[in-house]
């Protein structure tokens, strides 16, 4: 018999750990066997001054849902010109702890709190974002441009 793995306080710690150590300051713990997996279940701990550049997912089976277990989130919708349409705040004890983001809708995550871990489940397989997918009016990792880009959007939530 297989043995469950539990979502623990531990295993949330771990996690995180291993995001503050990440020089991109996140780190996902997957539950799927592998990257073709049909249905890719992880945690994803995020710290804040992580940048996630504004992507959208193009594949109809690939909605993303995120429910958070720790710490705040801050999530930012964008039009198709990069306008932002709406923000939200998820918390685990919050008004809105989780979101379901249909393909095709604009959006990245940025972490409020340090420590934050969210639950997130999309399909499979992975495959990396193709030029479709990433905002074309948005910086990439990287770039110059990132440090002042995500400090716009971190100020939304202050």
């Amino acid at each position: 018999m297989k043995i469950p793995l539990l979502i623990d306080q531990a295993l949330l710690d771990s996690v995180s750990l291993e995001a503050c150590r990440s020089p991109r300051q996140r780190k996902n713990r997957n539950f799927h066997a592998d990257d073709a997996a049909r249905a890719h279940r992880l945690l994803n701990a995020i710290e804040p001054g992580s940048y996630l550049m504004p992507h959208r997912h193009l594949d109809a089976n690939k909605d993303e849902t995120m429910i958070v277990l720790r710490g705040r989130l801050g999530v930012v919708f964008f039009d198709q010109l990069g306008q932002v349409q709406q923000t939200v705040v998820l918390a685990p004890t919050g008004p809105v702890c989780g979101v379901d983001i249909p393909h095709g809708v604009y959006h990245t995550i940025l972490a409020l709190d340090p420590g934050t871990v969210m639950l997130e489940a999309k399909g499979g397989p992975y495959l990396p974002l193709d030029e479709a997918e990433r905002a074309p009016w948005a910086p990439a990792e990287g770039a110059p441009e990132v440090a002042a880009y995500a400090r716009s959007l971190r100020e939304r939530f202050a």
